[in-house]
């Protein structure tokens, strides 16, 4: 975002309701799905969301949003619970993630008394209804099922740290853009769709495959498993690989961890900062050894999974991503792993067992 954008200072009218937007002017829609006929909704569900088109931003309320994977990556969490709320940043960097979310870009304006449930309270840079297709790209997605329920499908984290901040919780809205609409399939058509479509990701946090009636039923930590290797994925993006080429990106890559043997995880601590950049840089330089047409999971090859062809995006260990991430948490920027690490410490979180000593 650059200088000119952070001078705006119009205030955003809290949460549209619904901003229609077509797929010919910002995104592409997924190819053929079940047309809507608007037929009645479930009970509580708003008749909206039986009439939502791919490309609709829809405002919901993220209590309401059904998950579409059984795991979580916990340290990415609380490196995003850590970063919201232990005051290192001059603008909490919840209210840019929550406009990021919402299609509005970053904040523009937050003094120490805005909160996030009350949109009024602070400014993103770009209002409701200038939306642009590079302001909606970002934005976490939802596709429309059976009865007009709202299954999420990116966005568990973003919605999963909103959801445990103290401004935040079930009520809390957000806009979601429309993948798809299948309320015209019964339950085994929608779920037959979902994974043929790549919408959902069924295995659990040890790589067992899962029901959808296994999935949680809302966002929220307590809900999901913690899934460790998706935690040590979220700190290798762009260093092993470039995040945002497939959905569950980062589950298929811990499926490679999980099965390959190609990454030595023994003595892996993740209550250890040295620890855990050491394991992050053993994954992310053997992500970088593999050939582009190495099959990693589910037929994907290593180029369609983001596998970048050199470690750290050819940086030294000092520089790049690595070293972002290797800054300690006393640093004026401190890494992603020590905001996390240093949010487990404060709330007496620790690992079960460290890795490799089963």
């Amino acid at each position: 975002m650059t200088d000119n954008s952070r001078k705006t200072t119009r205030r955003a009218a809290g949460v549209a309701a619904i901003v229609t937007l077509t797929a010919a002017t910002l995104l592409a829609a997924p190819a053929a799905q079940a047309a809507p006929k608007c037929p009645t909704p479930a009970k509580g569900t708003p008749a909206i969301n039986m009439c939502a088109q791919p490309g609709d931003l829809l405002d919901v309320r993220i209590g309401d949003v059904l998950p579409t994977q059984p795991s979580l990556g916990y340290d990415e969490v609380y490196y995003k619970l850590g970063r919201y709320t232990l005051g290192k940043d001059k603008i909490n960097k919840k209210f840019d993630d929550w406009c990021e979310a919402n299609g509005q870009g970053e904040t523009a304006v937050a003094d120490a008394s805005a909160r996030l449930d009350d949109p009024t309270s602070f400014t993103c840079t770009i209002p409701v209804g200038q939306e642009t297709a590079e302001s909606i790209a970002p934005m976490k997605t939802v596709v429309i099922g059976p009865g007009g329920k709202l299954y999420l499908t990116d966005g568990h984290h973003t919605l999963t740290s909103f959801y445990e901040l103290a401004d935040g919780g079930p009520n809390l809205h957000v806009r979601l853009r429309v993948l798809g609409n299948l309320t015209g399939l019964g339950q085994k058509q929608f779920w037959d769709t979902m994974q043929k479509n790549g919408w959902t990701y069924l295995k659990d946090a040890e790589g067992v495959a899962i029901t959808p009636k296994q999935l949680p039923t809302s966002v929220g930590l307590d809900n999901f498993e913690d899934d460790e290797l998706r935690s040590l994925l979220y700190f290798g993006r762009d260093i092993g690989y470039a995040a945002g080429s497939v959905p569950f990106q980062e589950f298929y890559w811990a499926d490679w961890v999980r099965t390959s043997g190609a990454v030595d995880l023994a003595g892996w601590n993740r209550d250890d900062r040295a620890s855990y950049l050491n394991t992050v840089e053993r994954l992310t330089r053997a992500q970088t050894a593999l050939a582009p047409d190495a099959v990693v999971a589910n037929g994907l090859t290593a180029s369609e999974l983001g596998a970048l062809t050199e470690w750290n995006d050819g940086k030294k260990p000092t520089g790049g991503e690595f070293g972002k991430l290797s800054k300690p948490y006393e640093d004026a920027k401190p890494g992603k792993l020590a905001y996390a690490l240093e949010f487990k410490q404060l709330h007496g979180i620790t690992s079960a067992e460290t890795v490799g000593a089963r």
